[in-house]
């Protein structure tokens, strides 16, 4: 069965956050990353690659995620962007490729910005 919600990101508590000028969102756990990464449809069509202003392959980026094999899919963003961490922060996600998301006609569409912004390493 196809999760219908977005997994969750844990964030930095709004208390602890007032002090410092860490990164709100702790991003997602390999397990969360692969949970989230498996409600991706796979769709032939591809409208998020559309929606996207660089072409990232995001059906194949995203089943890299879902196999755990995480190396893969930040070579796969980097064919298309030398940049990721730079342009993941200043791309509009919501309103690109993850407004176009099939999943997101039904449901919330697939995560793809929350990969996107994580840090590349």
């Amino acid at each position: 069965m196809i999760r219908k919600n977005q997994v969750p990101m844990r964030e930095q508590d709004p208390k602890e956050r007032v002090h410092n000028f860490n990164e709100v969102p702790y991003g997602y756990t390999p397990e969360e990353a692969i949970q989230e990464a498996k409600r991706c449809l796979q769709c032939k069509n591809a409208p998020c690659i559309g929606g996207c202003p660089v072409g990232i392959d995001i059906p194949r980026f995203i089943s890299h995620i879902a196999a755990g094999d995480f190396r893969a899919a930040i070579r796969t963003v980097k064919e298309a962007n030398n940049l990721p961490a730079i342009c993941g922060r200043v791309c509009s996600q919501e309103t690109q490729c993850q407004g176009v998301c099939t999943m997101g006609r039904k449901f919330e569409p697939v995560a793809i910005g929350r990969y996107l912004r994580a840090k590349a390493g």
